[in-house]
């Protein structure tokens, strides 16, 4: 759980200025407390207590002056963006409300939203990298953000290097430089080192701090981005470990409900600017209500994610030692002491997604999915309610046979997030759903 803030507090315009950084006896109030008020002044909406709805798609500006100003900010003729609201596909009240709060919980200067994570993804890659460029991610991500840099960054010259996620200083050193040479045969350069940790679907965790050592001895100036959705915000801050940009599908944990699709980068500004510009023209912002709920959503984030990292462990203390239990991709059970090096060092908690191997394959798999009862048979994570899927079949169907192969995504996988139930009944519909395999 994070002691303090780090965010900077920049006055807005349109919003009476944020107040100083809070405390109390001399004690930072923590991110949990500032979730419920911090960025929004009731006296400027009214006095409602809660932030409202600001549904409206351009803001009348003060004067002919101040337009003027706030569209030099947004062309770049002037640094420091717009200093008040122009347009809703450049900002809003909601989504600037709920950037201030994203970037509290990382320690950000700066925070975007998006109207996905992949979204947030891609317009990010589109930022930084040009034609020639190279790539340097870590493996496996995401199906639709590696296919992102496979099939869609290529057709404009980018190319590519990857690494396993649990690879050492030197495994690191090399691929950098495997990269370093080939950016420079291409005529471009590396334009960023993406990563995912853990990684989706089988946990893998990545050691950023090695991966910061090593850029800052081969690519200093490089950017360092990670998706931090699986463990973010509550039990990861990438930031702390030498990341420049952290990257969230929202819909996950910080949504938490299963009723919405957004994204967030957050970093220092210097690394919010590129992005910013290009969000601006290609718009992509979260839209005003999924903002909202986003704010409320905030709110209760804490308690939610300890509650499901609860659930979880209790869950999988039961499933390995289940006879038809193959083994478990889960952060409190780590057999590699690489793996448990990188988890001391980086993680505040375990989590509440894991991979849980059923002896067998894929007919296995479908019989224990099948099965399930309370748990539901869904992609994505994060929410209230506990989601089984399988991989191999399903998120990341599209990946080539022989890179799941590598990358140990198998026909016995089943990624399971755990939601918020009682955590007795959620053993109980495993356990039945097992004497089905």
């Amino acid at each position: 759980m994070p002691d303090a803030i780090d965010a900077v507090d920049t006055p807005t315009p349109h919003r009476k200025p944020k107040p100083p950084r809070r405390e109390i006896g001399g004690r930072p109030l923590k991110p949990a407390t500032l979730m419920m008020g911090y960025g929004y002044d009731p006296v400027l909406s009214e006095g409602s207590l809660k932030a409202p709805i600001f549904l409206t798609s351009t803001f009348a500006f003060e004067s002919a002056a101040a337009g003027k100003r706030h569209f030099e900010g947004i062309t770049g003729l002037r640094e420091g963006g717009a200093e008040g609201l122009v347009y809703s596909r450049f900002n809003g009240p909601n989504q600037e409300i709920l950037e201030d709060r994203l970037a509290v919980w990382d320690g950000a200067e700066d925070a975007l939203t998006f109207s996905s994570g992949m979204t947030a993804i891609c317009i990010l890659m589109m930022a930084y990298a040009s034609q020639n460029d190279v790539i340097v991610h870590s493996g496996p991500l995401y199906a639709a953000s590696e296919g992102f840099v496979a099939k869609v960054m290529s057709r404009f010259g980018v190319t590519y290097v990857d690494f396993a996620a649990g690879a050492t200083r030197s495994e690191i050193d090399d691929v950098l430089a495997r990269a370093k040479a080939q950016a420079a045969a291409q005529g471009g350069k590396v334009a960023m080192i993406y990563l995912e940790s853990p990684a989706n679907p089988t946990n893998a965790l990545v050691d950023v701090e090695a991966v910061r050592d090593a850029r800052d001895a081969a690519l200093p100036g490089t950017p360092i981005a990670i998706d931090n959705t699986f463990l973010g915000p509550l039990w990861s801050r990438p930031l702390e470990h030498g990341a420049d940009i952290v990257a969230y599908s929202l819909t996950k944990y910080v949504g938490g409900h299963s009723d919405l699709v957004a994204g967030s980068i957050a970093g220092a500004k210097r690394w919010m600017d590129p992005v910013r510009a290009l969000r601006n023209t290609m718009g992509g912002i979260v839209d005003p209500n999924t903002a909202w709920m986003l704010l409320r959503s905030l709110e209760t984030v804490e308690l939610r994610m300890q509650r499901a990292g609860e659930n979880a462990a209790k869950v999988c203390a039961f499933l390995r030692a289940h006879p038809k239990v193959e083994g478990l991709g889960y952060l409190g059970h780590i057999a590699d002491p690489r793996q448990q090096d990188i988890y001391d060092r980086h993680c505040l908690g375990a989590g509440s997604t894991f991979s849980l191997f059923i002896k067998g394959g894929e007919a296995e798999s479908f019989a224990f999915l099948d099965n399930l009862t309370i748990a539901k048979l869904a992609v994505s994570l994060g929410g209230t309610e506990t989601l089984a899927s399988h991989p191999a079949s399903m998120t990341h169907l599209s990946v080539p046979q022989a890179r799941k192969d590598l990358l140990g995504i198998t026909d016995n996988l089943v990624r399971i997030s755990v939601g918020i139930e009682d955590a007795d009944d959620l053993i109980a519909d495993f356990a039945q759903a097992l004497e089905h395999v």
